[in-house]
């Protein structure tokens, strides 16, 4: 296990990160180029390996297939506001809350709508021996596109609502028209403790993920390899109707680390149940794999926890006593994702 490192100075790093994201934005102009997200990892190598030499940062996990709202443009594609959805509350308001009145308005001018349709690439250190001593750093690939015309009078339906208006939903067809070259923006860096104990905070009792996270380092897997190498956190946060800041976050598994499969049949036990989960830690690489995967997944059902207590019960012991106990635990205080 790795000795724990100097914590960088986090704010000088996200601002040397984020010029670096702005520079690599600024060479690839023009349309987006298949290589544009390997030149923005030797990049931020690069970035990473000068400001923190002693720290190993290694992309982890790219996740794709989302959007963000973005602006309003008219039919000659001039922009007419560069936030949607705030336009959209002022524009109501201005036609008196009067929907029908806003939609006229919109189809007579064309309005259209943009989104930003985005990846977010994940990047991990380990900077000490415990699960949570780990920085993680989220940079978001980000293109904005012409979503979909505000108001068609073409279309067999229209909108009902202020929000149907600038997002329609999954159901209805995008145009996806690139109005802008591909750029990249620093999302998050976040030392992993520091946030979990902000979570911690909030409320008395340990929340999933705190749980979760001492499992692993109580387990067989903890003593065996590092967290980092196997999971990462989809970190967020938000300001509630209280307008208090709410923290969460879940694991997800690492690039390459998804959920084997797991080869079992309904009322599987004693050795057969045995060589089922050790083929799928196996594939995972590393013990006690298929229990994490019960409560991120559904690779491996949450029914197998039980079978495996009664095996102990039984007289079935393939579980080292660590592993049993955080099996066991997790049976008397049930937990998931």
């Amino acid at each position: 296990m790795p000795a724990l490192l100097d914590t960088p100075d986090l704010r000088t790093l996200a601002d040397a990160i984020d010029d670096s994201c702005v520079m690599l934005s600024a060479q690839q102009g023009g349309l987006p180029t298949p290589g544009a997200s390997q030149t923005l990892a030797r990049q931020l190598a690069e970035t990473l390996a000068r400001l923190v030499p002693g720290v190993r940062f290694r992309e982890a996990l790219t996740r794709g297939g989302w959007y963000r709202l973005g602006s309003v443009i008219d039919g000659n594609g001039e922009r007419v506001a560069a936030q949607l959805g705030r336009w959209a509350e002022d524009a109501l308001a201005s036609h008196g809350g009067d929907l029908h009145a806003l939609a006229d308005d919109c189809a007579a001018r064309g309005l259209r709508a943009t989104c930003l349709n985005g990846k977010t690439h994940y990047w991990v250190a380990q900077i000490g021996p415990a699960a949570t001593d780990m920085l993680q750093l989220e940079i978001e690939e980000l293109q904005e596109v012409v979503s979909h015309v505000l108001v068609d009078d073409d279309a067999p339906s229209q909108p009902t609502s202020l929000e149907e208006l600038i997002d329609p939903g999954e159901d209805t067809a995008r145009l996806n028209l690139p109005i802008g070259a591909p750029f990249y923006s620093l999302r998050r860096l976040a030392h992993v403790g520091d946030f979990l104990a902000t979570l911690r905070a909030q409320k008395p009792q340990p929340q999933a993920v705190h749980r979760f996270i001492d499992d692993w380092q109580r387990s067989s897997a903890g003593a065996s390899t590092l967290f980092s190498t196997h999971w990462l956190l989809a970190l967020r946060e938000y300001v509630d109707r209280y307008h208090q800041t709410i923290y969460q976050a879940r694991p997800l598994a690492a690039a390459g680390k998804g959920a084997p499969t797991f080869a079992s049949c309904v009322g599987m036990r004693g050795r057969a149940l045995q060589e089922a989960l050790t083929a799928f830690d196996r594939q995972a690489g590393y013990p006690m794999a298929w229990f994490f995967h019960t409560l991120t997944s559904k690779a491996v059902p949450l029914a197998v926890t039980v079978a495996v207590v009664e095996d102990m019960h039984a007289g079935f012991h393939y579980l080292p006593q660590r592993d049993l106990d955080v099996v066991t635990d997790s049976l008397h205080r049930p937990y998931s994702f």
